[in-house]
C-alpha cells in the first residue's frame, strides 16, 4: 500500500520574478519587500508573502492574494533596486503533502531530497522527469510546492499520476 500523497492546486496566487540590479545587495531588496533575506537555496515569509530563491540575486516573489496587484506592489517597493516580471499567469503550482510526498518526489527530481539535504525552507530550481521546475519544502510533514510552467502542467501532473500509481 503507497504512502498517503494529498495532491492540491494551488490557485489564486500573485507570482514574479525580483532580479536585483547589478551592486544592489540581496539584503537590501528584502528588506525594502519586508521580507528576511533566503540564505542559499532556500526561501522565506513574513505575513503574505515569500521570496524563494532561484539564483544569485534572483528570487520568485510569492504572494497569497492580490494577483491583479503584486507585480505592481513589489515594484513600488523596490523602486530601481530590482527588475519585477509579473510570473502569475505563467506557472501551475501543485502542493504535495502526506508521508509518501517525497518519496514520489525523488523518484522524478534530479536533486538529493534526504530530510538532510533538503528540508524546511530548502528550495531549488531543477528538473522532475525532464520538466523544470522550482521546488520548495513548505515543512516536516513533508509538504512541497512545485512551481510548474503552465504550458508543462498537464505533462507534470501525468508524471505525477504514474509515479503515485508505480508505489
Amino acid at each position: 500500500m503507497p504512502e498517503a500523497i494529498q495532491i492540491e492546486e494551488r490557485t489564486g496566487f500573485g507570482l514574479a520574478t525580483v532580479m536585483a540590479r547589478k551592486g544592489v545587495a540581496a539584503e537590501a531588496v528584502a528588506r525594502a519587500l519586508g521580507v528576511p533575506p533566503p540564505v542559499g537555496a532556500g526561501w522565506t515569509s513574513t505575513g503574505d508573502l515569500a521570496l524563494i530563491a532561484t539564483g544569485p540575486g534572483t528570487w520568485l516573489a510569492l504572494s497569497a492574494g492580490g494577483l491583479e496587484t503584486h507585480a505592481a506592489r513589489l515594484l513600488e517597493a523596490l523602486g530601481p533596486m530590482a527588475s519585477v516580471v509579473d510570473q502569475s499567469g505563467g506557472y501551475v503550482i501543485h502542493k504535495l503533502s502526506g508521508p509518501g510526498a517525497r518519496t514520489v518526489l525523488q523518484r522524478g527530481a534530479a536533486i538529493d531530497l534526504h530530510p538532510q539535504a533538503f528540508g524546511p525552507r530548502s528550495a531549488a530550481v531543477t528538473v522532475i522527469s525532464h520538466i523544470g521546475v522550482v521546488l520548495r519544502q513548505l515543512d516536516e510533514t513533508p509538504a512541497y510546492e512545485v512551481a510548474v510552467f503552465r504550458s508543462y502542467a498537464a505533462s507534470f501532473r501525468r508524471w505525477l499520476d504514474a509515479a503515485i500509481a508505480a508505489l
